[in-house]
């Protein structure tokens, strides 16, 4: 393909040679006919020089946190004969709702068979999905006449996902939450059978052990272990008319990320689910999540009710939502069984109960869970790359 500057060359030899038939003009004849000449030279080196190269796209990690910087590298070997001429390659970078960019990487000359590669850093500053490509190598002549272009890779997505802080789970008798879960565990009664201890003033007589006893000196009583925290549900409503704006919106993200990820980590069966029918468990729901969160989009599919967990123990059933004006939060709330405790998460207004937690920034969600925990731990998770890959 001809470039503006072949196609003047290519207009100018035409009228040149035009313009020396009509008026005879000899010189005019040897300028047209240069032009012509160089414009067809040009073709023909771009045409026979093309590179046959062979690309392979990596990117690193394959799942990023907003914030983060990732690393697209391009592997290349020439499959030629001969030695290639120099070659540029060019990529799109698109990400909805922002202008496209061009990743553009001159290459310099290979010989035959030889390998190389390139690449370019990949910011994102905010989740969602960026798409690269398609990758193709561009090939001009010296005097910039003529190029080809040639696709060599095709299209792939990246999936940003959001900003995470990997937070203490509750335990039993620390802080607001840990005292109330120790309460709703003696309401609930005893664990599985500990040991044996002597008796002491106060001990119920039922929970004497008679036969341990009467081969004892002292009565022995039995000593039960209390259920601990088992299992954490974590459900986002993505109603838009849940939420003042965009920006409540995305700190429900950033929440409800950082609690799967920090309750997956605690060892506790999690659960999460949102519009559209997306319930995630099991092995890999973190993970699964973020790859979910980084493309979610306020979406008009309500919760619809919530079924029964069939886990075992204690549990938490944290609601991630604007406020009191969630119609998804009011659903939840019918569902709630003895086990589980309910948390409020409100990224719009301050909590309102003993066990919410308020969201109106990053800063004070992160506070309102640890004064609700009555833990310290609050780092930005800096393994997700790790994990999701």
């Amino acid at each position: 393909m001809l470039t503006r500057q072949g196609v003047g060359a290519l207009v100018a030899g035409t009228a040149s040679l035009i313009i020396g038939r009509v008026f005879a003009v000899l010189e005019l004849f040897v300028i047209g006919t240069a032009f012509l000449v160089a414009a067809i030279a040009a073709l023909s080196f771009v045409l026979l020089r093309r590179p046959q190269v062979e690309a392979v796209r990596w990117i690193h990690p394959s799942v990023l946190v907003a914030g983060d910087t990732g690393r697209v590298d391009l592997h290349l070997q020439h499959l030629g004969r001969i030695r290639s001429t120099a070659f540029e390659l060019s990529e799109t970078v698109h990400r909805s709702g922002a202008p496209e960019h061009e990743a553009r990487l001159p290459v310099g000359s290979l010989a035959a068979g030889a390998r190389s590669s390139t690449g370019y850093q990949l910011p994102t500053a905010v989740r969602g999905v960026i798409e690269l490509g398609p990758l193709t190598v561009e090939t001009r002549d010296p005097l910039g006449m003529a190029r080809t272009s040639t696709v060599v890779v095709g299209v792939n997505e990246v999936a940003v996902a959001p900003r995470a802080f990997l937070l203490d789970m509750p335990h039993l008798g620390q802080g607001v939450l840990g005292n109330h879960l120790l309460n709703k565990a003696r309401r609930l009664g005893p664990g599985e059978f500990h040991a044996l201890r002597k008796y002491a003033e106060g001990d119920e007589p039922r929970s004497i052990h008679w036969k341990a006893s009467a081969r004892s000196e002292d009565l022995l009583v039995k000593q039960h272990t209390l259920e601990g925290l088992k299992r954490c549900t974590v459900v986002f409503d993505a109603l838009p008319a849940s939420y003042l704006d965009d920006a409540g919106f995305e700190r429900g993200v950033t929440a409800a990320a950082s609690l799967v990820h920090s309750a997956e980590r605690s060892g506790l069966t999690t659960r999460f689910l949102t519009g559209g029918g997306i319930d995630l468990r099991g092995p890999d729901v973190a993970v699964n999540t973020l790859r979910i969160l980084a493309r979610i989009r306020p979406m008009s599919d309500p919760l619809g009710l919530l079924d029964r967990d069939p886990g075992e123990g204690l549990g938490l059933l944290i609601v991630i939502s604007g406020g009191r004006r969630s119609a998804g939060r009011r659903s939840i709330r019918a569902t709630v069984d003895p086990t589980l405790t309910l948390i409020d998460v409100s990224t719009d207004e301050s909590a309102s109960s003993g066990v919410g937690v308020s969201a109106r920034t990053e800063e004070e969600f992160l506070s309102s869970w640890q004064l609700l925990t009555g833990l310290g731990r609050l780092d930005l998770v800096s393994d997700l790359v790790g994990a999701a890959s």
